[in-house]
């Protein structure tokens, strides 16, 4: 039986912006999910502590009067997530998150914003792994498919039905059943092992990120960089 069809962790933000060293949690959800089927389902509504921006409102659909009303705290739902993935990661639970270098960036920017715990310090030092990353995964399975690599590209292209995009739980279920998704297609990836595939995936991610910056020079950025660092990328001490 392959990593596949065992339990997955599907986990998803939804935030004030695009930078995941700035931007901050407004939702966060966190779902099991075995053979496709939800198990067990967790969602955080954070008051980020800044007012969310109109464009990022429009994206998701979560208003500043409603984190204001009903939000948590913000490092209460950091610590709250970090913590959800962390005893996971601690069974070799398999986290799955599509375009995890963001997600898992700007999570880590949060615990350090509020002088918390990093994932690394609460799984004793070590990295988090194994995370599951379809976009990774499939940009690598299936790379001259030409078209989106977004979220509701890719599950169109797999089969998988989004039930509401930019809803962190229906992002967090479909990402875990994309995963899968993507595994049986291309039984290559069905075959790795998810410390093997986690492995896999900082190499990819890498190769691709080199290959995007030189073709971002060669059309006449010569400036560019495309950063490889995947799953968590560096953080700098504007993130504090």
């Amino acid at each position: 039986m392959g990593w596949h069809q065992e339990l997955l962790v599907g986990f998803d933000l939804e935030t004030t912006g695009t930078d995941p060293r700035e931007a901050r949690i407004v939702t966060g959800a966190v779902i099991e999910v075995r053979a496709g089927e939800p198990l067990g389902h967790r969602e955080w509504l954070a008051d980020p502590g800044v007012k969310i921006p109109a464009d990022a409102v429009a994206v998701h659909g979560i208003s500043n009067e409603r984190v204001a009303a009903e939000g948590e705290p913000a490092d209460r739902v950091a610590d709250a997530l970090a913590e959800a993935l962390v005893s996971y990661w601690r069974t070799g639970v398999p986290v799955v998150a599509y375009n995890a270098a963001f997600d898992l960036t700007l999570l880590s920017a949060e615990l350090r914003r509020h002088r918390l715990p990093s994932l690394a310090d609460r799984l004793g030092g070590t990295a988090p792994a194994p995370v599951i990353d379809p976009y990774t995964i499939d940009r690598r399975a299936d790379r001259y498919r030409r078209g989106k690599r977004n979220l509701e590209a890719v599950c169109a292209e797999y089969g998988i039905v989004l039930e509401a995009a930019h809803n962190a739980s229906a992002d967090a279920l479909a990402a875990a059943r994309l995963a899968a998704a993507i595994a049986v297609r291309h039984p290559e990836i069905a075959a790795l092992g998810p410390a093997e595939l986690h492995r896999r995936q900082i190499e990819w991610y890498a190769e691709w990120a080199a290959d995007f910056q030189a073709f971002l020079r060669r059309k006449g950025d010569a400036t560019a960089v495309v950063d490889g660092l995947w799953p968590l990328r560096e953080l700098t001490p504007e993130a504090v």
